[in-house]
């Protein structure tokens, strides 16, 4: 070991200051006994409903008398044990009332911090922190912090990511951030209502209930078809509307900000150096509008969207942000299949496109939901060909490539020599790529 290691390590050791989350939290968590007795009456209602009607008046006082002093112990005790602290190089987050379990996460492993507030914290004026990890893939969160302390913290950690000193990481405060665009409401509402989801599964409720009305004349069979088919069309239509309300998109060092939510408010922070995939998602009813939806995949991050709904040119410049040197090739520069490739896919192999230039694969697909990929060579792990008996004696093969995300674009049904060129010119794309790509560092 080092000499530099060694002090790292005897400040690693040094004592630090542990704080607790905000006093609110107790009651979010003593909701965990009263979720368990109703996840059990969800999965036996009629032994539920048996129990329920043997119950007295006076047993279900004292039922009430002991469950809620229980659940408001088990809230106390969870957050009274629950504490975290900023070390020299680490964020460590101690939890477990029975079981401890302590979490190290590393400072220069924080890619990003996402700050929500659901309606009820909103009130309260409290803020949830969820941190993305190189290497997770699950969030680790702290939940409750006062609004300005969350805001206060998230700031600190992130200036500690870049590589500001401990004692000057509480003076830089929150990046200062420039705002590119904001969704107005009524594009957002009208958008939703041109999306094919929503009117298919009205349609798939339109036909499916009748016909079960028909067939079983059971109102209990009809609901149990109908609930879910119109908790489909609220999800793909008011529930979006309320979660993608008031998307706003700023620019700052640390990254591109995105502030949402109508009830539920969040503020997500996506760095672009770890952006492995950029899609622009187009639906047929949106193409007269030249509408398009911009999403992500972004190595060890579960934030998936960068705008919901956004004329094509203005998309083209974010992604130009998202993607330094990266720029949207137009619709005629992509080259369709063969028209052999017709006997694989009928009509929908139209759909299909590919053009790689000097900074980006990009291949499209789709013929109602256009969908075009865009790979940075940079960002490409490995390169795969894939072609089946069929697609052999038809001549065509597909290529893939993986990204850092655990995700995969494909160009498919390419003539068999062209994809076995791709696949040969693509790997040498991204060894170069990669040996001069800028680093993935915030704040540079």
């Amino acid at each position: 070991m080092t000499a530099p290691d060694v002090h790292q390590d005897v400040r690693d050791r040094l004592p630090v200051s542990e704080r607790r989350l905000h006093p609110v939290t107790p009651l979010r968590r003593a909701w965990a006994p009263v979720a368990v007795l109703l996840g059990w009456a969800l999965h036996d209602p009629d032994q539920a409903q048996r129990q329920l009607t043997r119950l007295t008046t006076t047993t279900l006082l004292i039922g009430l008398a002991v469950l809620l002093p229980a659940a408001a112990l088990y809230g106390f005790l969870t957050w009274w044990f629950t504490h975290f602290a900023v070390t020299e190089s680490e964020l460590r987050i101690r939890t477990g009332l029975l079981f401890r379990r302590t979490a190290h996460i590393r400072l220069e492993r924080i890619q990003a911090i996402d700050v929500t507030q659901p309606l009820l914290a909103r009130v309260a004026g409290v803020a949830k922190l969820k941190l993305d990890v190189i290497g997770t893939d699950k969030k680790d969160e702290l939940a409750f912090l006062g609004a300005d302390e969350a805001r206060a913290l998230r700031a600190e950690l992130l200036a500690r990511a870049a590589g500001f000193a401990p004692e000057t990481a509480h003076e830089v405060g929150e990046a200062p951030s420039r705002q590119m665009l904001r969704v107005p409401p009524g594009v957002l509402a009208v958008s939703l209502l041109l999306t094919g989801a929503t009117w298919g599964w009205l349609l798939a409720a339109a036909v499916a209930v009748p016909l079960l009305w028909m067939a079983t004349h059971s109102l209990w069979t009809v609901l149990a078809a109908a609930v879910p088919l119109l908790g489909a069309v609220g999800a793909s239509s008011v529930g979006r509307f309320v979660a993608e309300y008031d998307w706003t998109l700023g620019e700052s060092p640390d990254g591109l900000r995105i502030d949402h939510g109508l009830l539920d408010r969040v503020h997500e922070t996506v760095p672009p150096g770890r952006v492995q995939t950029v899609r622009l998602v187009e639906p047929l009813l949106w193409r007269r509008r030249n509408w398009v939806r911009v999403e992500l995949d972004v190595a060890g991050s579960s934030n998936s969207l960068l705008l919901p709904v956004a004329p094509r040119e203005l998309a083209e410049s974010v992604v130009a942000r998202v993607l330094p040197g990266v720029s949207v090739p137009p619709r005629e520069a992509l080259s369709p299949p063969p028209r052999r490739a017709r006997w694989c896919v009928p009509l929908w192999w139209r759909g299909h496109g590919l053009v790689v230039t000097d900074a980006v694969f990009a291949a499209r697909h789709g013929l109602l939901r256009r969908s075009l990929s865009l790979v940075p060579h940079a960002k490409v792990q490995s390169v795969r060909l894939v072609q089946g008996p069929w697609k052999r004696a038809l001549g065509v093969a597909d290529v893939h490539v993986d990204t850092g995300a655990n995700k995969s674009v494909t160009a498919r049904l390419r003539d068999a020599a062209e994809a076995a060129a791709l696949l040969r010119s693509q790997a040498e794309r991204s060894r170069t790529g990669r040996r001069d790509a800028l680093p993935d560092r915030w704040m540079a």
